[in-house]
């Protein structure tokens, strides 16, 4: 069993380290602890690739009741390599 992965928690999570099976837990729990430090604009990476993460994260967000929107970053700052969440205050 591996050990748990400390994150800072400051609006920015690289999932470019975590395999496919983690995302969805290690997205939710992130989430939540942005929320409970009053982070609630957040910057999630996931990579360009064939966008399977990009989708799988994008599923979570559409179907997470604290966040008000989400979209892909600017172009400037990686386009549809990551993704840009609006969170609602706790």
């Amino acid at each position: 069993m591996d050990d748990p992965i400390e994150l800072p928690i400051n609006g920015v999570l690289d999932l470019h380290t975590f395999r496919a099976k983690e995302v969805q837990n290690i997205v939710l729990e992130y989430l939540a602890a942005c929320r409970e430090k009053g982070i609630l604009e957040v910057r999630i990476i996931h990579g360009k690739g064939i966008g399977n993460l990009r989708r799988t994260v994008h599923s979570l967000l559409s179907q997470h009741p604290d966040v008000i929107s989400f979209s892909l970053d600017h172009a400037q700052f990686g386009g549809w390599g990551a993704t840009l969440v609006k969170l609602k205050s706790s």
